[in-house]
């Protein structure tokens, strides 16, 4: 064989030895385009590294089987996402504000925040791919199931996404079959002693706007802190169901429970208490977590079904 040929062989060889390497650096720089409020982003497929500040979009991971690096600083993790209370999670900061010192040193590859953490996404951004995933509080379902089609895309578990999304569907279906024709509902929130009310299009409207229970006062102000109400409103909207979230439970705040706080004359007057239909809501779920991601709405809708199948 010529000197000539020889060379050719060698570097044909060494083109076959390098392509699996080339191949494997292609598939690490895949990437997935998404658009959100502040334009589209670009976040790789099937990160190494996750950092998560928003805790409905750890329950998505956590519910893809997504492993991840990071997580806020919670007085006390919900039931469902009580794995992460382990030290082999970095504490990245709190639900509001970044450790931005600590986000940089785990040299994270993505980083997912929204809701609370969505005003610090710009400053994120600067340090890796970051995702806004708040949810839309007009479309809470479908935003969720956006935000899971998203995360399942990323992590590279699009078929366990779409069978948590039927899975969502379904819980949401059989308990609208039961709400129709069982009353109004009124939602409170209890908060150091204070009440204020949320409707149909607010944060927790979703027992109206998905779940089909009749409002029982339709001209409550959409607010993010609700709408101050006093024992008087309650009584005099009369709803046949009540549903409370315990704000000071759910941070993990001590303080008179909301049971104690509604156990008085005014609320006990009302077709609610009479029909022994006040629901304590899971708080940390409704108030940390929105009521919209996987394993929060199933254990959500769980209790509201076993309470409307009684009724």
């Amino acid at each position: 064989m010529s000197t000539v040929n020889r060379r050719q062989s060698l570097l044909q060889l060494g083109a076959l030895v390098t392509l699996p390497w080339a191949a494997g650096s292609a598939l690490a720089q895949q990437t997935l385009t998404v658009q959100q409020a502040g334009g589209a982003v670009q976040i790789p497929v099937k990160p190494k590294t996750i950092l998560v500040f928003d805790l409905a979009a750890l329950d998505c991971l956590r519910a893809l089987g997504a492993e991840v690096k990071g997580v806020p600083e919670v007085v006390k993790f919900p039931p469902v996402l009580e794995q992460y209370a382990s030290k082999d999670y970095t504490r990245i900061g709190s639900l509001f504000e970044p450790n931005y010192e600590v986000v940089k040193g785990l040299k994270p590859d993505v980083i997912i925040a929204g809701g609370r953490s969505a005003a610090k996404v710009a400053e994120l951004a600067k340090i890796a791919p970051t995702l806004d995933l708040t949810v839309d509080n007009t479309q809470p379902v479908a935003s969720a199931f956006k935000h899971l089609k998203i995360l399942g895309e990323m992590v590279g578990n699009e078929a366990q996404a779409q069978t948590l999304i039927a899975s969502m569907q379904a819980d949401i279906d059989k308990l609208k079959a039961l709400t129709g024709n069982k009353g109004t509902g009124l939602m409170v929130m209890t908060n150091g002693g204070k009440l204020s009310a949320y409707g149909a299009g607010s944060r927790f409207g979703m027992l109206h706007d998905v779940y089909g229970i009749p409002a029982a006062n339709k001209d409550i102000k959409v607010a993010g802190h609700g709408q101050a109400i006093s024992f008087e409103f309650i009584l005099k909207t009369n709803p046949d169901w009540l549903f409370v979230l315990d704000r000071d439970a759910a941070i993990g705040r001590e303080g008179a429970s909301a049971a104690k706080l509604l156990d008085n004359p005014l609320v006990n007057a009302t077709k609610a208490a009479k029909k022994k239909q006040i629901v304590y809501l899971n708080s940390a779920n409704w108030y940390l977590l929105g009521n919209a991601s996987p394993g929060s709405l199933h254990d959500d809708v769980t209790q509201l079904i076993n309470a409307f199948s009684k009724a």
